[in-house]
């Protein structure tokens, strides 16, 4: 277990200390007393304790990704919620080293089309052991054209300080297809969008052998649970392949698709017991559901043992929220919906989740 401690001077520690957990409740475990908070991110833990001119924050991780990024979760929501205060943030302890520990470059090794709209491409680097685990998604950064590229390093507060000018990188989140240990292999599944002018897309339609790209994570989990209800569009294809492939077979798995036609359905391989429905959008069947939200609409009541997992725009995302949280009344620990895109926004603007 490695740890690290903050003293983090504020103007007013107490008020930085709500916002921070009840914003915090949202998406961990927090438990909180008078003056202190027990906050349980998914790859390590913060203990805050309240003072009146500084936060004394205490963090472990289970190896250094972990540590750094119970670091950067800590760092960016005080700096948030602290605006418009500067704060000079440190930490000492373990994980002090300016390389980021989640960070890896990797290489092109080959590139093919899964369907018109899907490509895949294969990149090998070291050390991917920590990427073959529960972890889905990774970032792919991306450096400017015919550059040799300059990486991010840590701030003395632990976060990546990103070059700026004409070293500036661009980042996109995408699900991790495959992880073949023995090879040294990840297989990012990139989907093709019109035009090709995104930065991903791009990538993927040009990529070459021995083409660099940068890799920061893993973050985000598989589901675990005995019945599941998988729901996404093509930008969560890759993760509902990957969820289907590492279920056991003692697992019930109902997964609805929404696709463009049947040209871009996939072959999805699982050990499970699984009914795939597949959803045209642009030549629906007779009598299927207009899209991914109605599925959830037209059900009037839910197994009690069903686990809701959904990847989807934006305007599908809140619609499937609204029917989890404020009709069903789902508690957290039975359902994770993720807005993967948003129409007319592009890299972290376009992502939500709940």
């Amino acid at each position: 277990m490695l740890k690290a401690r903050s003293t983090i001077r504020l103007a007013d520690a107490a008020t930085v200390h709500d916002k921070l957990c009840a914003h915090m409740t949202e998406h961990c475990a927090v438990t909180r007393a008078a003056t202190r908070s027990t906050i349980a991110f998914e790859y390590g833990v913060a203990e805050v304790e309240v003072f009146a001119d500084r936060l004394q924050v205490a963090v472990t991780g289970d190896d250094e990704t972990g540590l750094s990024y119970v670091k950067m979760g800590i760092v960016y929501h005080v700096r948030a919620f602290a605006e418009p205060e500067v704060l000079d943030i440190s930490w000492s302890g373990d994980g002090n080293g300016r390389s980021p520990a989640f960070f890896r470059e990797m290489r092109v090794l080959r590139a093919m089309d899964v369907t018109p709209r899907m490509r895949r491409v294969v990149l090998t680097g070291e050390d991917l052991g920590r990427f073959a685990g529960e972890g889905l998604h990774v970032r792919l950064i991306f450096p400017p054209a015919g550059r040799e590229p300059v990486w991010p390093w840590l701030g003395e507060d632990g976060c990546p300080i990103w070059p700026v000018g004409e070293d500036e990188l661009t980042a996109r989140v995408y699900t991790i297809r495959h992880v073949d240990l023995a090879r040294s292999e990840v297989w990012i599944d990139i989907l093709r969008h019109d035009g090709d002018a995104t930065p991903g897309s791009s990538f993927a339609m040009t990529a070459r052998p021995g083409d660099r790209v940068g890799m920061t994570g893993p973050s985000g989990r598989m589901p675990k649970a005995g019945q599941l209800l998988l729901l996404g569009d093509e930008t969560a294809l890759p993760a509902i392949a990957r969820i289907l492939e590492a279920l056991p077979e003692s697992a019930r798995v109902r997964a609805v698709i929404e696709v463009a036609g049947p040209e871009e359905e996939q072959t999805l391989p699982s050990a499970a017991e699984v009914s795939i429905q597949w959803l045209h959008r642009d030549a629906p069947r007779p009598g299927a559901p207009g899209g991914l939200a109605d599925v959830l609409d037209a059900a009037e009541s839910l197994d009690p043992d069903v686990y809701i997992w959904a990847g989807c725009e934006f305007a599908d995302f809140r619609r499937l929220r609204k029917r989890v949280r404020t009709d069903w009344k789902l508690p957290r620990d039975r359902h994770h919906l993720v807005a993967y895109w948003r129409k007319g926004a592009a890299g972290e603007a376009a992502r939500a989740d709940a």
